[in-house]
């Protein structure tokens, strides 16, 4: 089975992670958004990563992709089968993919992915708006929203712990941390999901690529 794309992308992450979880062994073939590659854009039509294959089935769109990896590969069980949970569960991946990375993208894209990739000028008033402006209501709801048992759903890892962390991921990357005085609860359930084997040996390789890209870019005085 293969993953197109690179785990920079929160969406391409989420689906390595997941795949890590279920024991299960993913080849990532490198593809950025927009590759010309014929293979990828068979994959997917739109350019968008992640892109899937598995033998002759082929399916682009990250939510698609678990789905599709949950329902071959059952156990151990990471979308939750109660009704109540499994709607938690889906409701905290379309919060990752929609609103968190909203504000992640403006982040991350403007700070490291224009500047350092694509060698464009960046929005510093747009990156330091969603930093801001976007992203602490976000923090404030997981910082009230957050269990004791440090899993958002079911008190056990699931794809909606998997999802959120993932954004935050990538943001680390060039520095833009959850700050643990006043998002302590945030802070520690990040360190903890991002600690699991699944997502350490990703997180390392992310932050060594940045690194060797030269990071991301300072803040406009």
């Amino acid at each position: 089975m293969i993953v197109f794309g690179s785990t920079l992308s929160p969406y391409v992450r989420k689906c390595m992670v997941f795949g890590a979880e279920k024991g299960l062994d993913l080849r990532l073939k490198f593809a950025g958004p927009g590759s010309p590659d014929p293979e990828f854009r068979t994959i997917s039509p739109f350019g968008k990563i992640p892109g899937f294959r598995d033998g002759d089935f082929t399916i682009s769109d990250s939510t698609a992709i678990v789905t599709y990896l949950e329902a071959k590969f059952p156990e151990p069980n990471l979308i939750p089968l109660e009704p109540q949970a499994r709607a938690r569960t889906i409701w905290f991946d379309e919060m990752a993919d929609t609103v968190m990375m909203a504000a992640g993208g403006a982040i991350f894209g403007n700070r490291f992915v224009k500047p350092r990739v694509m060698k464009l000028p960046c929005d510093h008033a747009a990156a330091d708006q969603a930093e801001s402006e976007q992203l602490p209501p976000i923090l404030d709801y997981l910082e009230r929203t957050i269990p004791d048992s440090g899993f958002l759903v079911e008190d056990r890892l699931t794809l909606a712990d998997i999802a959120v962390a993932s954004p935050l991921a990538t943001l680390g990357c060039i520095g833009v941390c959850v700050d643990p005085a006043r998002y302590p609860r945030t802070a520690a359930y990040v360190d903890a999901i991002h600690a699991r084997p699944s997502f350490a040996a990703i997180l390392e390789r992310d932050r060594a690529q940045v690194a060797a890209l030269g990071g991301g870019v300072p803040r406009a005085a």
